[in-house]
């Protein structure tokens, strides 16, 4: 896997992936920044809801869940001073669908932050992480 990251004056970057996609992040004005993009902190935020609700969606499809939508709210603390690591994050799993197993969409969760979200246990070096989730019933769609 592969990464380029370029900046661009005054604390603006543009990174690369390997898989030619493009992502602006940019730094807070109080540091010189123009507020352009996302900061880089909340880029590894991204990178590990990414991660772990692509495990969770994946595991569920597998279990042949009716998932109709899946949205991870992020929330974390930081160190006070330097280096200013991630010392809690907590994920906070939304998922609609239709019948969902309470029981399947628990351990979706459960084998994504313990056996398969690379992202979540790396950060977990450092951060203590926890989730927790809310199961919808999807709306019937009625046609007209």
């Amino acid at each position: 896997m592969k990464a380029r990251v370029r900046w661009l004056e005054p604390m603006g970057f543009v990174g690369e992936t390997g898989s030619g996609h493009a992502v602006v992040m940019d730094g807070a004005p109080e540091f010189g920044g123009r507020d352009l993009g996302a900061r880089p902190m909340e880029m590894l935020l991204l990178g590990m809801g990414g991660c772990t609700s692509f495990d969770v969606m994946l595991i569920l499809q597998k279990a042949r869940q009716r998932v109709t939508d899946c949205v991870a709210e992020i929330t974390a603390e930081r160190a006070e001073t330097d280096p200013k690591v991630f010392t809690k994050i907590h994920v906070h799993f939304v998922i609609t669908g239709h019948a969902l197993s309470e029981k399947h969409v628990a351990r979706a969760i459960q084998l994504s932050n313990e056996k398969y979200c690379s992202a979540s246990i790396m950060l977990g070096a450092t951060a203590e992480i926890t989730h927790d989730y809310e199961i919808h019933e999807a709306c019937s769609q009625e046609n007209n």
